[in-house]
């Protein structure tokens, strides 16, 4: 695989910029670090993959998005601003990436006509302003039960890492106890035969 002499100069340019090769999604308009998607009935299952890394406002409001793919918005070193009103939100489990992500933001009163629309108990309420605790009450999906197992394998993890280090601390003092006597009485201890 080659590359004509004419466009070598380009690669690295493509390597170390890679703005230059991320595209406005197709059902989007884009300019000036703005990318409108507004009223193109896009869904979570339609919304674009990802956006240019230069963008600074995303316009996704009055379309039909129930939730926003996790790290979806994360990618976006230069985002100022999504525009997220006006969209059907279904505040359970996958809801929780945008809570978090919205409670991460400096310009939170942005945020505060992003409702949810269903469930009935949250109907009406501000994403941001809702408790993981409500949020896990309404988990009726395998991968929330895997998210509390893996928060506990990695509870026990720490724990067991814990005493471990405990273990090695105390078997270094013992060491030194047993190094010290040594050198006192004058004796050669040996460890290994």
């Amino acid at each position: 695989f080659s590359f004509s002499p004419n466009w070598t100069w380009l690669m690295p340019a493509l390597l170390f910029f890679p703005s230059l090769t991320s595209a406005c999604p197709s059902m989007c308009s884009c300019g000036s670090g703005i990318v409108d998607c507004t009223e193109r009935g896009l869904s979570s299952k339609t919304l674009p993959a990802s956006f240019p890394p230069s963008t600074r406002v995303i316009r996704l409001n009055q379309n039909n998005l129930d939730s926003i793919p996790n790290g979806l918005l994360d990618r976006l070193p230069e985002l100022q601003e999504v525009d997220l009103q006006y969209n059907p939100w279904n505040c359970d489990c996958k809801i929780l990436y945008l809570r978090s992500w919205l409670q991460g933001q400096q310009k939170r009163r942005l945020y505060h006509d992003v409702t949810c629309s269903s469930p009935e108990a949250f109907k009406g309420r501000v994403i941001m302003y809702l408790t993981e605790d409500e949020l896990m009450t309404t988990c009726q999906y395998w991968y929330c039960n895997l998210a509390m197992v893996s928060q506990l394998c990695l509870f026990v993890f720490i724990a067991v890492q814990g005493i471990l280090l405990i273990f090695v601390i105390l078997s270094l003092r013992r060491f030194q106890k047993i190094a010290r006597e040594a050198r006192r009485s004058g004796h050669t201890v040996r460890f290994f035969h």
